[in-house]
């Protein structure tokens, strides 16, 4: 653990060694994708999707032990992506305030005792209760992660560690019930909650003795409450951030509808055993994946506008197809290839949407974080007991997966149109930063300095402070010209 340590905390000084002080006092930002850090920052993201999924498969054995209802078992997802979504405004604001680690610390201690309180739940009442304490408990290290990386990266980088991190949200929720299917073979469903409390303890020693803290004194937020309204009223009037997030937010909630009716359409519905139903989430992880690396391979190449709009139309042709087969009753081979398929395109859409957004709010990143991440669980959470108002069948769960698809696909029409409008740019103001934490940058803050996002070449941003006209204007030229006028722009940003 030291050495690890050691080695994340030499990778965050790297920069300042070789490269000097920012002249708009930046944090430092590492100039190599360390590997110990993804691996770190990955294990911290996935505890809210194996919170989530990992007792999917024992619903039918919590229905029958707890005397209830497979409605109300399904409501104990809607309870943790509450909490999930609460816990990240709340705790995502926090880590702006008081740095990345104290947070992080305290939310996976409560973690830890809701799991262990969950294991001698006595009803379905209970549990829903303690599953909000564990969602919003959880909501830490999904918010706070990347957050983290936010810290300690920008442009290309940050595109690509981001798109590491999707992969593990994406892939978690599909891997999480097959575990917890293996985990029903040596023990009941209350063991699955033992092997969460454990999981987070083994997070809290990381974060105790091997993550350091990425968020200096000098530039985190004052003011308190006030402050953090301001935040997140800046981001909520921002017309361009909150159209990307419920782009999101609505195909979050079609993986989610698949998440939670899943179990009752395969194990109910064409009679597959726990391991067979595990077998099933297992080529769903192998297609988020398979699209979460891709989109990674693409960063740097193709703009994340231009794969996500991409991915998008996408993912509509297919959920056409899922709804398609579903209603023709064309059997189970079919079905899981048509979903197989639509989860390709989750894995391109999750990380090309904060890689977008998160550029633009550097200064802010705990608060973006937070707000992307609870309006997923919230949309998520709204959304995913609809399917049980038309019975728990194949066509109800490709049905509603459609819906969300389309309401995502109808948000991103209206947000290529605002590019479209601004010949490519996308303004965004800087009026909010707060002073204590851009102190060497307030002069310029106060001359209401915009910064143009331009598009070019389809392929490339280029941006430059102060002069919103297009690049063929200006006289610009494509490739690496263009490539280091963006990373320019994005450092200037994140100042």
């Amino acid at each position: 653990m030291n050495q690890s340590a050691s080695a994340l905390r030499e990778g965050s000084r790297s920069t300042t060694l070789e490269g000097g002080e920012h002249p708009t006092g930046q944090a430092p930002r590492a100039a190599r994708i360390s590997a110990s850090f993804v691996l770190l920052v990955s294990a911290l993201v996935a505890i809210g999707p194996l919170t989530i999924d990992l007792y999917l498969a024992a619903f039918p054995q919590i229905t029958a032990e707890l005397a209830t209802s497979p409605a109300r078992v399904q409501l104990t997802i809607t309870a943790t992506l509450a909490g999930l979504a609460l816990g990240q405004l709340l705790i995502g604001s926090v880590s702006d305030a008081f740095g990345r680690r104290a947070p992080l610390a305290v939310a996976l201690g409560v973690y830890v005792l809701a799991s262990l309180a969950i294991i001698a739940t006595p009803s379905v009442e209970v549990l829903a209760v303690l599953r909000f304490v564990q969602g919003f408990s959880a909501a830490a290290g999904m918010v706070v992660s990347m957050a983290i990386v936010r810290d300690t990266y920008d442009g290309v980088s940050m595109g690509k560690v981001i798109a590491r991190l999707m992969l593990v949200v994406g892939v978690a929720p599909i891997i999480a019930p097959t575990l917890g299917a293996q985990l029903l073979m040596v023990g009941s469903w209350r063991l699955m909650f033992a092997f969460l409390a454990g999981f987070g303890v083994l997070l809290l020693a990381l974060v105790l003795f091997v993550l350091p803290e990425s968020l200096p004194v000098e530039r985190r937020r004052v003011g308190g409450t006030r402050a953090a309204v301001r935040s997140y009223v800046g981001l909520l009037t921002d017309r361009g951030f909150m159209l990307l997030a419920l782009v999101s937010s609505f195909y979050f909630a079609a993986l989610f509808t698949y998440v939670a009716s899943s179990t009752f359409v395969f194990q109910d519905g064409f009679a597959l055993s726990a391991q067979e139903f595990g077998l099933v989430f297992g080529g769903g992880a192998l297609a988020v994946t398979a699209g979460s690396q891709v989109n990674g391979a693409l960063i740097g190449r193709i703009s994340p506008e231009r794969i996500l709009v991409v991915a998008v139309d996408a993912g509509v042709v297919l959920a056409g197809g899922l709804l398609a087969v579903a209603l023709a009753g064309g059997g189970l081979v079919p079905l899981v290839i048509f979903l197989m398929a639509t989860l390709l395109t989750v894995g391109f859409v999750f990380p090309a949407v904060p890689a977008i957004a998160l550029a633009a709010n550097g200064h802010r990143a705990g608060s973006a974080a937070a707000l992307l991440g609870s309006l997923q669980f919230g949309v998520g959470a709204a959304v995913a007991p609809i399917t049980g108002l038309f019975g728990q069948t194949a066509v109800s769960m490709a049905g509603v997966m459609l819906a969300m698809v389309l309401v995502s696909a109808g948000l991103l029409l209206v947000v290529s149109r605002m590019w479209r409008t601004a010949g490519g740019a996308i303004p965004i103001e800087m009026d909010d930063v707060e002073p204590a934490v851009a102190e060497p940058r307030l002069t310029l803050a106060r001359r209401r300095i915009r910064v143009v996002y331009l598009l070019c070449d389809h392929d490339h941003h280029q941006a430059r402070l102060g002069d919103p006209r297009p690049a063929q204007r200006r006289g610009a030229t494509p490739g690496h010209h263009g490539r280091k006028l963006r990373r320019a722009a994005v450092r200037d940003l994140a100042a």
